[in-house]
């Protein structure tokens, strides 16, 4: 993974790829300064499961900003939820297959230069019924994707403007 920061815009854009099931991804990001970040984040699925629901979750010094001036969306998935304490951010209501891309923007606000978030997904069990399925999605969207074993990353991020 890799970042860029545009200081002047206050824009940090993240790009990599995922390539385990059976982990959470900790992603720890050196901003140039604390505050108010629209972030753009892009990843491949190097799995070979479909992800029907992904889920950001900050350390205790963050929050996702949901403002009227602020963007949360992914062009892969229709839906959003933002918990009421604001650490929490699940996307759902679509698809990632093995070896396509999720774009996702969302607004983090930090207290501190070097913000953590931890990336979870959901792929539907195979031997579940459509009905099982999706009482699982709505579930792990009101309550929170239980933690895995959890991947450190620390990304390295590029300053610009």
């Amino acid at each position: 993974m890799a970042g860029v920061a545009d200081v002047r815009r206050r824009v940090l854009m993240i790009s990599g790829a995922i390539d385990t099931v059976d982990h959470d991804v900790s992603v720890c990001v050196n901003l140039p300064e604390p505050g108010r970040w629209q972030v753009i984040k892009s990843e491949t699925n190097l799995t070979d499961k479909t992800w029907v629901a992904m889920q950001a979750s900050t350390d205790e010094d963050s929050v996702f900003v949901d403002e009227g001036d602020t963007l949360v969306m992914s062009r892969q998935f229709a839906k959003s939820f933002l918990s009421p304490d604001q650490r929490r951010l699940t996307f759902y209501d679509g698809e990632v297959r093995p070896g396509e891309a999720v774009v996702k923007m969302y607004t983090l606000e930090t207290t501190g230069n070097r913000p953590t978030y931890a990336y979870s997904r959901y792929s539907p069990i195979t031997t579940d019924t459509a009905e099982q399925s999706q009482a699982t999605l709505e579930r792990l969207i009101s309550d929170g994707m239980p933690q895995r074993p959890v991947i450190e990353v620390i990304v390295p991020v590029t300053v610009v403007g």
